[in-house]
């Protein structure tokens, strides 16, 4: 069998997802004739029919099913591919991956490093899936916490942020030093995990005491005089890396040199 075009992959997909020519053809920008011809070809070439066709319905076979999977896959990868070699043209680039609110102490002090005569030209995307970002070629780099790095990952440790539990400035222990975790587990709204959502909304949501959170302590300067940050006993401390793949950019690199720098310099600075 000839090698299949990823022209042949989009259509397929196209149609595949649609389960309609008419859809799939104005999808594809062509008309339908030429893409039921082309999908008709495709079958030729694999040898089993991929799609059930009547006046009524169009629907996946099995092998269609399986077909249609692996399509997304080899699609998906040549996205990656492309990425990556864009990303690799642009040498003097780098786009740092991070979670909304995370490290807010931390980021801007590594964008300002990387922007000195020496740095690189740094961009910034925000992202729940740090790791699949840097797999998938969107970010060269990612800032993290420890906890949540996989194995074959570079890392360099950039500080340690202590918890600290978000209440509303009038609640009952919003003065205390410090509350206990056994504490903070007991208070109405509390949530182990961070919500997926920006931080301004976390501060709003807190404020309106629909929300109790523990965050790292660097996001005092962000609370404003509605939320108060008060510390937690018997929580761990957060460790904070900037990771990134062996392979990555040669940017990437020069930014992880860039982060050990910032952080042998100004490491008290950054855990505030």
């Amino acid at each position: 069998m000839n090698q299949l075009e990823t022209r042949e992959l989009d259509y397929f997909v196209a149609v595949a997802e649609t389960l309609h020519f008419g859809k799939a053809a104005e999808r594809l920008g062509i008309t339908q004739p030429p893409l039921s011809r082309a999908i008709a070809h495709l079958e030729r070439r694999v040898g089993v029919p991929l799609l059930e066709r009547t006046t009524r319905q169009v629907k996946l076979t099995a092998a269609g099913e399986v077909f249609l999977a692996e399509c997304r896959t080899i699609l998906a990868t040549m996205d990656t591919a492309v990425r990556k070699a864009r990303k690799a043209a642009e040498q003097e680039q780098v786009t740092i991956a991070v979670r909304p609110a995370a490290g807010p102490g931390i980021l801007p002090a590594l964008l300002a490093a990387a922007q000195g005569p020496d740095g690189v030209l740094a961009d910034v995307v925000f992202t729940y899936d740090e790791i699949s970002a840097l797999r998938d070629g969107t970010a060269d780099v990612a800032l993290m916490c420890r906890s949540t790095v996989t194995p074959g990952l570079e890392t360099v440790e950039l500080a340690e942020e202590w918890p600290v539990v978000l209440l509303p400035a009038g609640h009952l222990l919003a003065d205390r030093p410090f509350l206990t975790l056994t504490e903070v587990e007991a208070l109405p709204g509390y949530e182990a995990q961070l919500p997926n959502e920006p931080l301004d909304a976390m501060v709003d949501r807190v404020a309106l005491g629909l929300l109790v959170v523990v965050v790292g302590e660097s996001v005092r300067d962000r609370l404003g005089i509605s939320v108060r940050a008060v510390p937690v006993h018997g929580y761990p401390a957060t460790r904070l890396v900037l990771a990134w793949l062996p392979d990555a950019c040669s940017a990437a690199s020069r930014l992880a040199a860039t982060a050990r720098a910032v952080m042998a310099r100004d490491e008290p600075r950054l855990s505030a």
